[in-house]
């Protein structure tokens, strides 16, 4: 005899939450002072940068939720203590998956788009939204810095900021900047090649050549960095969008694969072949856009 569907769920549960739990087991959340007041810390997930000081701890995303716990530990290890401020940088969930932990005594401030986002899914925790919305940029004075939170339209996702300390002079890139690695651009979560290239540069325009960069995924950065990863994603989107101009097809691209030494740049969650197919897909959409 079939069991209920409700029963077949309660039974699998335990085993999900196991295969969570052992995802999770061995990662170890790590502090990197940066400047000033500010450490990222890395584990799992998106990078997070943490500021500690005598207005309290504020927090830049917060990885998955299994790890939340590791992360508290971590800022208190650091001299921290539990978030009064939360930033998000986007909606995904290795960057907001420890919300709700966190949300609970701290305030959440993210752009207009993520906590719309966020409410599209599955509603989740009341606590996990953001509370505190903006449209364009907000400033947070905290811990004797100006923190400038710029929303970045059309990149990675429609929702994306970066945290810009004026003071110690660092800046939080969420995932526009995987460091030394091809970049994942959400297409169906209003992101685009074009406005994540032309972010990049917004960035480089505005910031000083000796600024200090957190980037979403990968170890801590300088604009030299983000100048060379800038110039990777624009060289190969130009090689992909003349063979597609040209007539090949995706497979093709694939098969031929990228002009220049880039096999490290493929080493992270996007490999050359989804780097190709992004490209593909992003020049399809924009050409169906002109036409």
């Amino acid at each position: 005899m079939l069991k209920p569907i409700a029963t077949v769920i309660t039974l699998l549960l335990p085993a999900f939450t196991h295969s969570a739990e052992d995802r999770f087991a061995g990662i170890e959340v790590q502090a990197q002072r940066v400047s000033g007041s500010v450490y990222m810390l890395t584990g799992a997930g998106g990078n997070i940068g943490v500021s500690i000081g005598d207005d309290g701890t504020l927090i830049i995303d917060d990885q998955y939720a299994p790890l939340a716990e590791r992360i508290l530990s971590t800022i208190v290890e650091i001299g921290g203590a539990r978030p009064k401020i939360v930033l998000n940088t986007h909606y995904h969930g290795d960057h907001t998956g420890s919300n709700a932990f966190f949300g609970t005594a701290g305030t959440i401030i993210a752009h207009d788009n993520v906590r719309t986002r966020l409410l599209g899914g599955d509603g989740g925790d009341r606590a996990a939204l953001p509370v505190v919305t903006y449209h364009d940029r907000v400033r947070v004075h905290y811990n004797d810095d100006e923190i400038d939170v710029i929303h970045l339209p059309h990149g990675h996702t429609d929702g994306d900021s970066v945290a810009w300390f004026r003071n110690a002079n660092v800046i939080h890139l969420g995932d526009h900047f995987f460091n030394g690695r091809f970049p994942y651009i959400d297409l169906q979560g209003g992101g685009s090649v074009t406005g994540f290239t032309a972010n990049l540069q917004t960035v480089l325009d505005m910031v000083p050549a000796d600024v200090k960069i957190i980037p979403g995924h990968g170890p801590l950065a300088d604009a030299e960095d983000l100048r060379e990863n800038l110039g990777v994603i624009k060289a190969t989107a130009a090689q992909v969008t003349r063979a597609l101009d040209a007539g090949q097809n995706v497979d093709d691209i694939v098969a031929q694969g990228l002009a220049g030494d880039l096999e490290d740049w493929g080493s992270g969650f996007i490999n050359e072949e989804r780097w190709i197919r992004i490209l593909h897909a992003d020049h399809t959409a924009a050409s169906s856009v002109r036409n």
